[in-house]
């Protein structure tokens, strides 16, 4: 028997529950979906300040090894996805109005942190 939040559910977005794996009937607040968003911006600014001036500028100026960048962009790239999909997550199982716009965003974010961590990775390796 189909649910009726399932009936009325564009079949796009049970698409995109499916893909993302959140269960029927398995719901979140507007407000914990704003809360991960909050959480994952944070993330990346940290991420951003690490990468582009702690680690550049500060860090050799207190004698901290210029190399130790691309070992910890990294792991800080990882939080970062991992936090983006939770967000991602949360705003499809809130059902928010603007899922579709976030999860686009989102995903062009995780895209560049890709790029990024190849980067790293690249640096790390040679």
């Amino acid at each position: 028997m189909q649910n009726v939040a399932t009936a009325s559910r564009p079949a796009a977005d049970a698409a995109m529950r499916r893909l993302l794996r959140i269960p029927e009937g398995q719901t979140a607040t507007t407000g914990a979906a704003q809360r991960a968003f909050s959480t994952s911006v944070l993330v990346s600014a940290v991420r951003c300040l690490l990468t582009y001036v702690v680690l550049p500028f500060l860090a050799p100026a207190l004698g901290i090894a210029a190399g130790v960048g691309p070992a910890l962009g990294v792991p800080i790239g990882l939080v970062a996805i991992a936090s983006n999909v939770m967000t991602i997550r949360r705003f499809w199982a809130a059902d928010h109005r603007w899922r579709w716009g976030y999860t686009a965003i989102a995903l062009g974010v995780i895209v560049l942190l890709l790029v990024l961590m190849v980067s790293d990775l690249a640096t790390l390796m040679g």
